[in-house]
């Protein structure tokens, strides 16, 4: 199992126990505010390279 791979299996079976475990919206409010936050994080010269690298991946 790739590295890719396995932090997507994580992220889904934290989602799932968050559902569970919490109202579905906190949940909501909980996968979507963490990556977006850790984006706003970023500097620009790193969102810039970013997006020129998942647009790459996406042209495979």
């Amino acid at each position: 199992m790739s590295r890719n791979a396995k932090i997507a299996a994580g992220g889904v079976a934290a989602g799932i126990i968050l559902l569970i475990w919490l109202p579905w919206w906190a949940a909501l409010l909980i996968v979507l505010g963490v990556p977006t936050a850790a984006y706003l994080t970023l500097d620009p010269s790193q969102r810039r390279r970013l997006r020129r690298v998942t647009r790459k991946e996406i042209g495979r």
